[in-house]
């Protein structure tokens, strides 16, 4: 290889660098990144607690205080989560999931017709009461373990309430509030 060949080669090596380095210097000038103000949609996850130590509470919160002052207008827009699988009108369809106009108060399966997993009966009675719901909008898997709602839960006793306090009013007779 003599020296003209190699002083080629060096001088492309070189051109090349140079284009990268031009190319990424315009790159930045042309496009600017922003951040969000706030994230679009919040995932929530559980908080792993630090150094082995004591592990906090496995389970929701009481909530039946909050209940009575939940905001049931904030229940419907969380419910609109649920309409996704759920319906909540009178004599409505099932979806992936079974209608829930009168679920509060009513028994865990009380949609005629549904094929409901029977892992809801085998927890806390046949009734959904204001507890027995909290803990299983919580969590559903962890509070019935085949049960076929796929939902990770609502984490937030107040997002728990105001949605509670909104599935009551979807009932010819509304449950009387803890």
């Amino acid at each position: 290889m003599g020296g003209m060949e190699f002083n080629k080669i060096f001088a492309a090596i070189l051109v090349a660098g140079i284009i990268a380095m031009f190319g990424g210097f315009l790159a930045k000038q042309l496009v600017h990144p922003h951040s969000l103000e706030k994230e679009a949609f919040t995932i929530e996850a559980m908080e792993e607690s630090a150094g082995g130590g004591a592990a906090g509470p496995t389970g929701p919160e009481p909530i039946l205080a909050l209940i009575a002052t939940a905001d049931a207008a904030k229940g419907e827009k969380i419910a609109k989560a649920c309409a996704a699988c759920h319906t909540f009108t009178k004599g409505g369809p099932a979806g992936v999931g079974p209608n829930l106009y009168g679920v509060v108060g009513g028994p865990k399966d009380h949609m005629a017709g549904y094929a409901y997993s029977g892992a809801l009966l085998e927890v806390g009675g046949n009734t959904w009461t204001y507890a027995e719901m909290n803990k299983f909008l919580y969590k559903p898997k962890a509070y019935a373990k085949n049960t076929k709602m796929s939902y990770a839960g609502l984490k937030k006793g107040e997002d728990r309430a105001a949605l509670l306090a909104w599935l009551r009013t979807q009932a010819d007779s509304p449950k009387a509030l803890p």
